[in-house]
């Protein structure tokens, strides 16, 4: 009977984690199977509140999906907010490409699980499922040039007030 009640609840789990990458812009249209592999792939990393994910500056090594929980993106040294996340959100996602130093540091707010996916993982998978790697490094690429253009505007923003006040 152990047996049965742990099958059900593994299921729910899987179909929980599963519900979260079909979210993530990087797996965008990736069928069921494909994303059956990402979730094999996946590392779990847990995090207590406070404890430090990553620090400004060191390489990065791939990106942190939020399963559960909360973390502050902040610039170093004054540990200015930049970001608030939450569950569902995504953030590293540049260290799939390359391992330049990280831009913030990652910090949990409170108690997090992770879902995560790292470099070598994804590097592996381009040579085993080219086509599936492909999928995701168009993703991945949209997904960048987004955020890129966002910071742009808000850079733009930026200046205009800025050149308004002198």
């Amino acid at each position: 009977m152990n047996n049965l009640w742990e099958n059900i609840f593994k299921r729910k789990d899987k179909e929980g984690i599963r519900d979260i990458l079909k979210k993530i812009p990087v797996f965008e249209g990736l069928g069921g199977n494909d994303i059956s592999h990402i979730e094999r792939i996946l590392h779990r990393r847990e995090y207590k509140e406070g404890e430090v994910i990553f620090t400004q500056g060191t390489p990065g090594f791939g990106m942190y999906i939020i399963e559960d929980g909360s973390v502050t993106i902040a610039a170093e040294p004054s540990m200015e907010v930049l970001a608030e996340l939450q569950s569902g959100d995504f953030f590293g996602e540049l260290a799939l490409l390359d391992d330049s130093p990280r831009s913030a540091t990652a910090v949990a707010k409170t108690p997090c699980r992770m879902l995560c996916f790292f470099q070598p993982d994804m590097f592996d998978l381009i040579e085993q499922k080219p086509q599936m790697g492909v999928k995701i490094l168009l993703c991945l690429a949209r997904t960048i040039g987004e955020r890129l253009k966002r910071t742009n505007a808000e850079l733009h923003a930026l200046q205009e007030k800025s050149a308004k006040q002198d």
